[in-house]
């Protein structure tokens, strides 16, 4: 039997922490996590990876600049109406270069521990 279910704003919870990220989980299974995230204005994340997931981001509002790649010198910016995909185990911290609060839905599929902070790039 197929389960069918709906999180309203006030039905989600705290996700799991990384320095000036605030998640919200919808839901989680055991091959899925789903939830939206806010960086406020001009701040910049904590590096870390998403472990055994790849996740798929979907811009709602203001900026999102990603960091990667070796010594996190790669990075791109992202904004409302954009996806960005990060791969499994793919260091990165985000940044919210603009002057309003970013808001972000994610989706990430895999196993593991969704959120997995470090302290930089390889």
């Amino acid at each position: 039997m197929s389960t069918i279910y709906r999180v309203t704003p006030q039905e989600r919870v705290e996700g799991q922490p990384t320095q000036g990220i605030m998640r919200e989980q919808a839901m989680q299974t055991d091959g899925m996590w789903a939830g939206v995230a806010r960086t406020d204005a001009e701040m910049v994340s904590g590096w870390h990876h998403h472990g055994g997931y790849e996740s798929a981001i979907y811009v709602l509002t203001g900026s999102l600049r990603m960091e990667f790649g070796s010594d996190g010198l790669e990075s791109f910016d992202a904004g409302p109406g954009d996806f960005v995909f990060v791969g499994k185990h793919a260091v990165h911290r985000e940044g919210n270069p603009s002057s309003e609060e970013a808001t972000i839905v994610v989706v990430r599929a895999g196993q593991g521990e969704p959120v997995v902070n470090v302290d930089g790039p390889e």
